[in-house]
C-alpha cells in the first residue's frame, strides 16, 4: 500500500508540474509567432531543426487524433443523461425499502398505475446501459467520420453484429462456452459473444471509420460502379469485421487478463490513486482528452468489476447502475463511485465560489455586467455539472489558478473516497444527479450528506483563495481589464487564440464541383443536395439561375428539372460526385451566380437543339425487339431521363411476356448486380442498354433472374434475362422497358421500325450512319 502511495504521488507531482507549463504556454500569444517560424523553416531542406520540427509536427498530428477520438465519445455519452434519468427516477421510486420509509406505498406500491408508469421508465433506461457498447460502435463511427456520417452509422452497426456473430461462431467451433472461463462470455444483443464492453463498440467504431475515410469516394470499374462511394462502405467493413471477429477470438482472452490485473492495481492503489484521478481528469479537459482518460475506468474493467444479480459487471458507472435497478442493495459500492462522486463538491461549491470571488474583485462599474455572466455560469455548473465557462475564463487569464484547481478536483475525489460516498452520475456531477443518484436513494445507500459538508468547505476555500490570488496577483479576470470585452471563455476561444496567425490552410479545389456549384447558380442558389442510383438530385431557390449547358459540360449526360428541383444524370458514379460536391461547398463562395447574354442564349440553344443535319446514308444496322410487347418511340416512355433521350435514343417496349432475348449478336458488357439492366455491345459497334421497367433498381433484384454475366458473347434471339411480370406489376412503376442505343456518334441516326404489338426477333430500330 505505501508502495502504490509513493509511486501515484510522485506520478501525480509530475503531471502537475508538466500540465502547468504546457497550460501556460497554450495561452500565451507567442506561441502563434512560433508556429509560424515553425512552418517556415518547415519548408527549408537546410534548416538546423527539420527533424525536430518533423517531431512536432508529427506530435501535433496524434494530439489531434485523440482530441477526435475524445469528441467522438461525447456522442454516446450525451445519451446517458436521459437514460440515468428514466433509470433512476423509475427505479427510486419502484423500490419498495424507500416507498416504506416515505410513506408512498399506497399511492405508488406495486399494482398502481404509478408503479406501472415507473416501472416502464426504469426497463427504458436500463436498456441503453444494457446496450452501450452498440450504442458506442454506432456514435464513435459518426464522431470519427469526416463525411456521410449516416453511411459510417449504418456500416458500424452492421460491423458490429457481425464481428459478435463471428466470435459467437468460434466459440460454439472449439467447444461452446463450457470450454471458456468464467466470466469470459456474455451476451451481446443476445449473441453469445466475449465479454468486452464499450472496448468492442471502440474497436469496432474506430475501425469502421478508417475504413469509411478511406474509401467512401472509392470509385469502382463500370461494371461494378453501382457498388462504388458509400455503398462500399458496408460491404467492406462487413467483410473486414468477419475477421477481426475470428482474431479477437484468440487476442481478446489475453488483453481482458490483462485489463482484469490493471483495475486490481487501481482497486488497490487505495486514496492515493483516486487523487491523481481526479487530478489528471481536470488536468486533461484543456486539451479535449478527458473522456479518453476516463471512459475506461467507467465503461471497463480497469474501473473494477462486481458481480450484481448474479451477472459479472465490467466499468465503475455499470456497475452503478446494476446496483442501482437491483433491489436490497445495502451500500452502493464506493470501490465503483470513488471515479464519480468526487466531481460533486466541485462543481456545485467549489466553482460557484470561484465565480463569486470573480464578480467581488470586478471593478464596481462592470459588476453588473459580469455579475450575469458570472450567475448563469454558476447555475450552470450547479444544476448540470458544465463547468467549461468558469474553468475557461481563468484557464485564459492565469493557468496558475485551473493548476490549483486541479489540485483540489483531486482531492475532491479522495475525499469522497475516504468518506464512503456512494454517488454515482450519468454524465457530470451537477445537483439532478446528486438529487436522482444521491439523496432520492437514501443516505444509507449513499452517504451523500458528506457531499454537502465537504462542498461548504469548498466553496469557502475556493472564494477566499480565488479572491486572494486575483488581487496579489492582479489577474485579469472578467471586469478587471478596461480595453478586454467582459466575456467568458470556452474551449473554442481557446483553440482560436492557438491558432490565430498560424494556421495555414492549403485545399484543392475540385473543378467538377467548382462546375455544378456554378451551373446550380451558386452555393447561395442550393438549397439541397441528394443522390439515388444515378442522379445528382438537388433543390434551388430560383430555377431561372440553372445552366443545364454548364451542367453537361461537368460530365453529365442529361439535366431534368421539376420546379426548384434539378436531377443530373452521372450514372452509378453519382455518390462520390456528391461527396465531392458536399466537400466543395463547404468552403465555396457564399454567393449567387448569374448567365450572362452569351451564356443564357448558349443554355437556351443547348435546350432546344436536335439535330436533323441532312446527309446520305451510308449503311444502316438493323437491331431487333428484345421483348414481345407493345413498342413505341422513346419520347412515349413514362420517365423524363429516357423520354427526353438523356441516356440516348431508341425504344420503349412495354412486355407481355417476361423473357429478354439479344437483339443482335453481341458482348454482354454487363450486368446490373440488381438484374433489371443489360449492357451490350453488338457486332457492328453499337452500344445498347436493356432496362426492363422503371425505377426497378429498387426492387433489389427480386422478380428477376440472369442467364448470361459480363463477358459472355451472345448471338441473336439468345435469353439475357427473365422476369416475374406480375411482381413488377405489383411493385414497379411501370413495366414500360427502354432499348437504348447509349453512345451514338454525330453521324448516327436511330429510326423506329415499328410501333404497336411487336415480337421479339421483330426488327425494330434501325441505325442508319450517315455519310
Amino acid at each position: 500500500m505505501h508502495r502504490y502511495f509513493w509511486i501515484f504521488m510522485y506520478v501525480g507531482a509530475f503531471f502537475v508540474h508538466k500540465s502547468t507549463v504546457i497550460l501556460q504556454k497554450i495561452v500565451m500569444i507567442q506561441e502563434c509567432l512560433l508556429r509560424k517560424a515553425i512552418l517556415k523553416s518547415y519548408k527549408d531542406p537546410n534548416h538546423d531543426n527539420t527533424e525536430k520540427i518533423r517531431r512536432k509536427i508529427m506530435k501535433d498530428k496524434i494530439f489531434g487524433v485523440l482530441q477526435r477520438v475524445g469528441r467522438s465519445f461525447m456522442l454516446p455519452i450525451a445519451i446517458l443523461p436521459v437514460a440515468g434519468l428514466l433509470l433512476g427516477v423509475g427505479s427510486s421510486f419502484t423500490n419498495e425499502t424507500m416507498l416504506k420509509a416515505y410513506g408512498l406505498m399506497d399511492m405508488m406500491g406495486p399494482g398502481t398505475i404509478l408503479y406501472a408508469i415507473l416501472s416502464v421508465m426504469s426497463a427504458a433506461g436500463n436498456i441503453v446501459f444494457a446496450n452501450l457498447p452498440l450504442i458506442f460502435a454506432m456514435g464513435v463511427a459518426i464522431g470519427m467520420a469526416k463525411k456521410e456520417k449516416e453511411v459510417a452509422a449504418l456500416a458500424a452497426a452492421i460491423a458490429f453484429f457481425i464481428m459478435h456473430a463471428s466470435i459467437n461462431a468460434m466459440i460454439n467451433i472449439n467447444g461452446g462456452t463450457e470450454s471458456m472461463l468464467a466470466g469470459a462470455t456474455t451476451s451481446v444483443v443476445g449473441i453469445t459473444s466475449l465479454q468486452m464492453g464499450v472496448f468492442g463498440g471502440i474497436i469496432v467504431g474506430l475501425g469502421v471509420a478508417a475504413l469509411h475515410n478511406r474509401y467512401y469516394k472509392i470509385e469502382l470499374p463500370q461494371v461494378l460502379s453501382f457498388f462504388g462511394g458509400t455503398r462500399f462502405v458496408p460491404i467492406v467493413g462487413a467483410l473486414a469485421y468477419v475477421m477481426v471477429g475470428i482474431v479477437l477470438f484468440y487476442a481478446w482472452p489475453p488483453v481482458q487478463a490483462g485489463i482484469y490485473k490493471v483495475g486490481d492495481i487501481v482497486l488497490k492503489s487505495g486514496y492515493a490513486g483516486t487523487w491523481v484521478y481526479g487530478l489528471m481528469e481536470r488536468l486533461l479537459i484543456p486539451f479535449g482528452l478527458h473522456h479518453v482518460f476516463y471512459l475506461p475506468f467507467w465503461q471497463t474493467a480497469v474501473g473494477g468489476t462486481a458481480t450484481v444479480g448474479g451477472q459479472l459487471i465490467e466499468g465503475a458507472q455499470n456497475i452503478f447502475f446494476a446496483e442501482l435497478g437491483t433491489p436490497g442493495i445495502g451500500h452502493f459500492s464506493v470501490s465503483a463511485t470513488r471515479f464519480m462522486s468526487g466531481k460533486f463538491p466541485l462543481m456545485i461549491f467549489g466553482l460557484p465560489g470561484a465565480a463569486l470571488a470573480m464578480y467581488r474583485c470586478a471593478k464596481p462599474e462592470k459588476k453588473k455586467q459580469v455579475g450575469g455572466l458570472l450567475l448563469s455560469a454558476a447555475l450552470t455548473s450547479v444544476l448540470t455539472g458544465i463547468t467549461e465557462p468558469i474553468e475557461f475564463t481563468f484557464l485564459f487569464v492565469a493557468p496558475l489558478l485551473y493548476g490549483i484547481h486541479c489540485v483540489f478536483a483531486g482531492l475532491a475525489y479522495m475525499f469522497m473516497h475516504i468518506l464512503n460516498v456512494g454517488v454515482g452520475m450519468t454524465f457530470s456531477g451537477g445537483f439532478i444527479d446528486l438529487f436522482l443518484f444521491g439523496i432520492l436513494q437514501g443516505n444509507a445507500k449513499t452517504s451523500w450528506v458528506w457531499v454537502i459538508v465537504v462542498g461548504a468547505v469548498y466553496f469557502v476555500v475556493y472564494y477566499l483563495l480565488f479572491s486572494f490570488l486575483i488581487k496579489k496577483m492582479n489577474l485579469k479576470t472578467p471586469g478587471r481589464d478596461d480595453a478586454e470585452e467582459v466575456k467568458l471563455y470556452r474551449r473554442s476561444d481557446m483553440e482560436a487564440r492557438k491558432n490565430a496567425d498560424g494556421q495555414i490552410v492549403e485545399q484543392e479545389t475540385d473543378p467538377v464541383s467548382a462546375m455544378i456549384c456554378e451551373g446550380l447558380g451558386g452555393k447561395k442558389n442550393i438549397s439541397d443536395v441528394d443522390c439515388c442510383a444515378t442522379r445528382l438530385r438537388c433543390t434551388v431557390y430560383k430555377s431561372e439561375l440553372v445552366n443545364d449547358a454548364l451542367l453537361k459540360q461537368s460530365g453529365a449526360s442529361g439535366v431534368i428539372r421539376k420546379g426548384q428541383g434539378v436531377q443530373i444524370i452521372y450514372g452509378p458514379r453519382v455518390t462520390v460526385i456528391k461527396s465531392n460536391l458536399e466537400d466543395y461547398l463547404l468552403t465555396a463562395p457564399d454567393e449567387e451566380v448569374f448567365m450572362d447574354g452569351a451564356a443564357a442564349a448558349q443554355n437556351t440553344a443547348a435546350a432546344a437543339t436536335e439535330e436533323n443535319k441532312d446527309g446520305k446514308v451510308a449503311r444502316t444496322i438493323i437491331l431487333s425487339s428484345p421483348l414481345t410487347g407493345i413498342a413505341a418511340d422513346i419520347t412515349e416512355a413514362p420517365d423524363a431521363a429516357f423520354a427526353e433521350k438523356m441516356m440516348g435514343d431508341g425504344a420503349v417496349v412495354t412486355p407481355t411476356e417476361g423473357v429478354l432475348t439479344s437483339p443482335d449478336d453481341a458482348e454482354v458488357c454487363f450486368v446490373f448486380g440488381t438484374k433489371h439492366a443489360v449492357g451490350l455491345k453488338t457486332k457492328d459497334g453499337i452500344e445498347l442498354l436493356l432496362h426492363i421497367g422503371i425505377d426497378t433498381v429498387n426492387l433489389e433484384g427480386k422478380g428477376f433472374e440472369a442467364f448470361v454475366k459480363e463477358g459472355d458473347m451472345v448471338k441473336k434471339g439468345d435469353r439475357l434475362l427473365s422476369f416475374d411480370m406480375e411482381f413488377l406489376k405489383n411493385n414497379a412503376p411501370s413495366l414500360a422497358s427502354p432499348v437504348i442505343c447509349t453512345s451514338l456518334n454525330s453521324s448516327q441516326r436511330v429510326r423506329l421500325l415499328k410501333s404497336g404489338e411487336v415480337k421479339a426477333g421483330e426488327d425494330l430500330l434501325a441505325v442508319d450512319e450517315l455519310e
